[in-house]
């Protein structure tokens, strides 16, 4: 029997059809518009579709955009022709299947309630309290504005030191000297930038020049040797809200889970009932009775 991995549209369909198995079969209410397939007689709707793009987005981003909703179609009529036959099989009445439902309501009233309950009553108030707490204690970190030179030898940077010297435009230059492509048309312009953004050895010398300075030496890095020189220096800006919405939202929404959840532990009668632990050595284990 051949294990190798499957490949091509039919073996990514496998792989989908295969996930497919943790998701509930859909009971939610179709007009005639929302059907797309029918598998004896029952629906296939265009929701059922949505909720099995957005599980299983994962695996759906490897496969081609103009094909990713007939492969997920394909997929659930795969998974309601299979259902069908558990059904004719009586596989509803087995211990199994009823404690894997029991587990999948669950965790679908769990979510449902989250979504509903929790993320669908955050404010706008909520989201501009949380941002203005983080706010009130967020020191910004400095940046500088700097601009360099690279090239390949220790020489060549020493040769761009004295025609600086001489007078020579750092701008200029960098047009013409400097191997970074990223900055070299905009004469070695970095912009701005903070503790953490470049390698060590040029940042130890952007942060310890002051505005209109040079570095005095060519600063070794793995990318060549560089001329730094500091335009600027400054507090980075605080964001605005509106930079940081998304991630103040999901604060919000994490610590409103959290306070809830706490508080429902707190009031619900828990009882961790941990089974005997299984002995370590097989040996060690009582021998069966005769």
């Amino acid at each position: 029997m051949n294990f190798a991995p499957a490949t091509g549209a039919r073996g990514r369909l496998g792989l989908l059809a295969a996930a497919l198995l943790a998701l509930p079969l859909s009971v939610l209410p179709a007009s005639a518009d929302d059907v797309v397939a029918r598998v004896n007689g029952k629906d296939i709707t265009a929701a059922e579709v949505q909720m099995a793009t957005d599980v299983f987005g994962e695996q759906l981003a490897q496969v081609p955009e103009a094909q990713r909703r007939s492969m997920v179609v394909d997929a659930l009529v795969d998974m309601h022709v299979m259902a069908d036959a558990a059904l004719a099989a009586g596989t509803a009445d087995s211990p199994k299947y009823k404690a894997r439902m029991a587990f999948l309501e669950a965790q679908a009233l769990r979510n449902t309630y989250v979504e509903d309950q929790l993320q669908g009553k955050i404010s706008d108030d909520d989201i501009k309290a949380r941002y203005e707490k983080d706010i009130a204690g967020y020191v910004p970190p400095e940046e500088v504005h700097a601009r360099h030179i690279l090239v390949k030898t220790e020489d060549e940077a020493n040769a761009i030191l004295k025609q600086l010297a001489d007078g020579g435009n750092f701008e200029a230059i960098a047009k013409e000297k400097s191997e970074d492509p990223g900055s070299k048309g905009n004469g070695g312009d970095l912009g701005f930038f903070a503790k953490g953004q470049m390698v060590p050895e040029f940042e130890a010398e952007a942060f310890a020049l002051k505005p209109g300075e040079t570095s005095a030496k060519p600063i070794k890095t793995q990318f060549g040797y560089h001329i730094v020189k500091v335009e600027e220096r400054r507090a980075q800006p605080v964001p605005t809200l509106d930079q940081v919405r998304e991630q103040v939202i999901q604060m919000v929404e994490r610590d409103k889970y959290q306070e809830t959840l706490a508080k429902m532990r707190g009031e619900a009668k828990i009882e961790i009932l941990t089974p005997p632990a299984a002995p370590a050595d097989p040996a060690a284990a009582p021998a069966p009775a005769n």
